[in-house]
């Protein structure tokens, strides 16, 4: 009976040292598990926010050639429209501090120097139009627009299909002026570069979101390619919608001209 009862009290011992060891390693099992998952998302989330901040860097470095270029493309007009014809009014009017000048040559000169400053004032008021365009301040998104695409009509070399139904201030000043610079870019591309016959721009307030659809018929492009090509302003017109907030979607190809839409979400400036 002795012997049957230690034999007993081995086997509970056994069994509860075997259940001990397999608490152990289970715990132990857990432990690791979360460990590694714990080092697995970590490990991923700093992947994540360096890709993140990759995104960020490559977007500032594409605003920045963007800026870039535009004021180099500013100081091209300058120069070409105000500062080379301001030295032929700084010449002509030393002209008229000669002494032997007859009244003849002094009106001629007259006559040079108004008309070249009329020409200047009015290049003065195109760049300052190009900055910020007067009628965006004053008016609004919707007459922006409108008298853009009035400018684009009045060259009569497109066929011009236009609706707009943009209720003011459902974006902000800012991301009004980042859409009308869009369109701007737009129009500029299509001039330049599509050899397009027809344009169509729609500006539309649809359930919380401003929507601008624009397509043209031109000879289009490989839009892989035209992302990093200069004068198109692809990528301008891509960090201008994320700037905004928007989505921007941009669709071309060789012999199929182009269609954008970009949409934003709505909101009132506070």
């Amino acid at each position: 009976m002795v012997e049957e009862l230690f034999s007993s009290e081995n086997q509970i011992v056994n069994i509860i040292l075997i259940a001990i060891g397999l608490l152990l390693f289970m715990s132990l099992a857990i432990v690791l598990f979360f460990y590694f998952s714990r080092k697995k998302i970590i490990k991923t989330e700093l992947e994540k926010a360096a890709l993140e901040i990759e995104y960020q860097k490559e977007l500032l470095q594409n605003t920045i050639v963007t800026q870039e270029e535009e004021r180099k493309r500013i100081a091209q007009d300058l120069h070409d429209a105000i500062s080379s014809k301001l030295n032929v009014v700084s010449l002509n009017a030393n002209f008229l501090t000669e002494s032997d000048i007859t009244a003849s040559e002094a009106n001629k000169i007259g006559e040079s120097i108004h008309k070249v400053t009329s020409t200047v004032l009015e290049n003065s008021r195109r760049i300052a139009h190009d900055l910020l365009p007067p009628t965006l301040e004053k008016f609004g998104l919707q007459a922006a627009v409108e008298e853009l695409c009035e400018e684009i009509a009045e060259t009569q070399k497109f066929q011009l299909e236009v609706a707009i139904n943009y209720t003011q201030n459902l974006l902000s000043s800012t991301s009004e002026l980042h859409l009308f610079r869009i369109l701007q870019e737009l129009f500029n591309n299509t001039i330049k570069h599509s050899e397009a016959t027809k344009i169509k721009v729609t500006l539309l307030t649809e359930e919380k979101m401003v929507s601008l659809h624009y397509s043209d018929n031109g000879k289009g492009f490989e839009l892989s390619k035209a992302r990093n090509a200069k004068g198109l302003g692809m990528s301008g017109i891509e960090n201008r919608a994320i700037l905004m907030n928007a989505v921007c979607d941009i669709q071309s190809s060789p012999g199929n001209g182009i269609q954008v839409t970009i949409a934003s979400p709505a909101y009132h400036e506070n």
